[in-house]
Formats: structure tokens, sequence, C-alpha cells
């Protein structure tokens, strides 16, 4: 044998071609190419949680969820995804606001702001793609960006002094709902933490961001705030009448703390005093007195078509059609622009598709009660659809950037911690 053939058969020793075997193995490749899903799957849990405030970033937040939800290929968990009732609900409201669109102006309807609803959809990749593994990725995102949004909010307050946050967007509005829910979500953990410290810790940090939202410019997000907290402590403490007694009366002292000695709070309750004056004199060039001015035209303009409304994102046109013939054309001179809205959810989509609307909307949260509720969290349940419906009374809390995705978020990981880890959350809100 020449030495040429020796050096070939000693390359072709065992050792090279078990190697070479265990490379083309595809019981490895397929350990390999779960690997990287996983790995995506978590990345893109994590980063959707921070780019959801941000417009231009939340557009490869919802492109990488979609990526990671189709290459992940869990057909049956995505089969359970769809059988939750605020999933459904919330497929049925996005296919009612569509079917809108073909009865509308659309694209010459002006200032298109109603697609933001369509984001809501979000919950199918993000929730199909939750499980043990990747929760505390999608969490981490979450609280991540929370805390980035929350500073930058104290900055402009304290440094800058001014309110909501610029470099977002986010008016003062956003930012002191953003806070409120801070609030309702420390609140209720406090309540369900069995550790004393830890129930300390979030107290006093929900005490902090009260604080915080007590010196931003909204009263209506700060009303929201306070009716759900009160609500969310009946809940939480109703079996335990001395607890639940002493801690409404802390929070009532504490309000009144934050009220009294804060300035701005007093000019705030100065001016709603001022608005109800003015409307007295029939005057609506206020903060009070333009809501419900336009309250008061969109709910006319929904008497006038009830069944389908007028089109979805027809919000402008549908009130300048009235503006100026609806009661001798009182409200003719107020201002508008072209992203002009109704100040209140449920106005907004009555005129956008009428009693069907309203009633997707209703359904929406019937839903998302009901998903929370069958996983044992019915406090849970009843404060986020409270605080939703509230903050939507005075404002399109449903068309906010990043908001209502949040909530959305929040609730789908309650709903994906409760799949993965049993009765946890269930016991602990048992036990209060």
């Amino acid at each position: 044998m020449t030495s040429s053939s020796f050096r070939h058969l000693s390359k072709c020793s065992p050792s090279s071609i078990s190697a070479s075997k265990s490379t083309n193995n595809p019981y490895i490749e397929i350990q390999l190419s779960n690997k990287w899903r996983h790995i995506l799957a978590k990345f893109a849990l994590g980063f959707f949680g921070v780019a959801l405030w941000y417009k231009g970033l939340s557009y490869y937040g919802y492109a990488l969820l979609m990526l990671a939800w189709i290459l992940d290929n869990n057909f049956h968990r995505t089969k359970e995804t769809f059988k939750e009732p605020f999933v459904r609900a919330v497929i049925l409201f996005c296919l009612v606001l569509a079917a809108g669109v073909a009865w509308s102006d659309y694209p010459d309807s002006g200032y298109i702001r109603w697609n933001k609803y369509f984001t809501f959809l979000f919950i199918i990749p993000y929730l199909s793609l939750l499980n043990k593994e990747r929760l505390p990725w999608a969490i981490g995102g979450l609280v991540a960006g929370y805390f980035c949004v929350l500073l930058a909010g104290v900055y402009y307050w304290i440094v800058l002094g001014e309110q909501g946050i610029p470099l977002l967007k986010m008016t003062y509005l956003r930012f002191s709902l953003t806070v409120g829910i801070g609030v309702i979500l420390t609140l209720y953990f406090a309540g369900m933490s069995s550790r004393i410290k830890i129930k300390i810790f979030l107290w006093l940090l929900a005490g902090l961001l009260l604080f915080i939202q007590f010196n931003q410019d909204g009263r209506g997000p700060l009303l929201t705030t306070v009716v759900t907290s009160i609500l969310l402590i009946f809940m939480l403490y109703k079996t335990k009448i001395r607890m639940l007694c002493g801690i409404t009366v802390s929070l009532i002292l504490i309000i009144l703390a934050f009220s009294l000695g804060n300035d701005r709070f007093q000019q705030r309750l100065a001016s709603a005093k001022s608005d109800i004056q003015f409307l007295q004199q029939e005057k609506f060039d206020t903060d009070l007195g333009y809501r419900l001015a336009i309250w008061d035209v969109g709910l006319y303009a929904i008497s006038q078509r009830p069944i389908l409304g007028y089109g979805t994102g027809m919000a402008l046109s549908t009130y300048e059609k009235y503006v100026e013939t609806y009661k001798d054309g009182r409200y003719e001179n107020l201002w508008r622009d072209p992203r002009f809205h109704y100040h209140n959810d449920l106005v907004e989509i009555g005129v956008f598709t009428g009693g069907l609307g309203i009633s997707a909307f209703i359904f929406l949260l019937w839903g998302w009660f009901q998903s929370l509720k069958a996983r044992g969290l019915t406090t849970l349940g009843v404060v986020v659809v409270c605080f939703v419906f509230l903050a939507g009374l005075t404002d399109i809390f449903l068309a906010y950037t990043g908001l209502p995705l949040l909530v959305i978020a929040v609730s789908a990981l309650a709903i994906g911690w409760q799949k993965e880890n049993g009765d946890v959350l269930q016991a602990s809100e048992c036990a209060e």
C-alpha cells in the first residue's frame, strides 16, 4: 500500500466518520433549529415590551413577533390562544372596525388614527409564544420599557419643567395614564404578595407613583386612577374589615396630603371651577366645555345613524356635518384640526360603526374580563376593565400609542403565567 493510500485511510478513521455522521444528523439539526427559534422568541417578546412606546420602533416589534410566531410553528399553543374569550373579542372588534372602512370616505377621510385599533391583534402571536422559559423575557421587556418611560417623564417634569415626554411625542394625558396604570398594578401585586417586606415596598412605590401623577396636569386620568384604586382596595380586602378601613383612611389622607400641598393640583381645581362658571354662561371654549360640546354633537350624530354609523375614521367629517346646524350652530366656532377626535371611546366608536361597534366594544371588555376570570383572576379582570372603561370616558384611550398595548400585554402575561405555573396568582388572590 502506498503512503498516499495510507494517508487517505487515516483521514477516514472511525472517529472522523462518526463526526461526519453527527454533523449531518437530522436530530441535531432540529435541536439547533429549535434553539435558535427559542432565542428569537425570547428576544421578540422582550423587545416588544420596550418598542411599544415609540411608533417607529413598534413596527419592528410587530414584525419580530410575527416572524418568531411563524417560525415557532406551535400549532397546539396557537389553537389554545384562539380559544381565549379575549382573543376572540379582539378579533371581532377589529373585524367590525375593518368593515366600517367600507362605508367611510377612506382614503379621503383625513388623519388616520383608527389603524391603532388593529395593533390589538398582536395578542395572538404574543400569547402564543409565551411559555415558562419565555415569560421572564416578556416580563423583563415590559418592566424595562415602563420604567424607561417613567424616568423620562420624571426628568422632563423635574429638570425641564415640562409635562409629558416630547421626545416620544407623549402628551401629559398619556403620561398621566401611564403612571396610573403603574399605580393600579403596584397596588394589586402588593395585595397579592404574602411577604411583608415586598408589600411595604410595593405600597411605597404605589404612593410615589401616585405623587407623580398628582403633579401632572391630567384631571381625567387622575380621577380614573383614584376611582379604580378604591375599587381594587375594596375587592382585595372586603373580607378584612379592619384592614379595609385602615387602608381606605390611609389612602384618603395620602390624597388630601398630595392635593392640599400641591400648587399644580390647586390650579387644576381652580380651572375646573372656572370651566363650570363658563358653562353656566354657555361658553364652551374651555377643556370641560369643549368635551361636553363635542360629546353632544357626537351623540346626536349617532342618533341619526344608530346601527352602522358613518364609517371608520369619519370623526372630523361627521362633526363638521352637524356642528353648524345642531342647536342652531351653538358649537360651530369651537377649535378643530385634522386630527380631531371625540375624547371618548364610546362616542368615537359609535360615530364610526354605530351600535354595531359599541356592541363589539362591550364584547371586547366582556371577553377581557372572562379570560382573566377563567384563570382565577377576577379582581384583576374587574380593575383592568374598570380602568380601560373609565379612561375612555374622557379620552380615546384605545387609540393611544402604547397604553392599551401595555394593558393587553400585562393581561396576556397573567394568562400565560397561570397556564405555566398553575394557580399561584389565583391562590394569592383568593388569600386576600
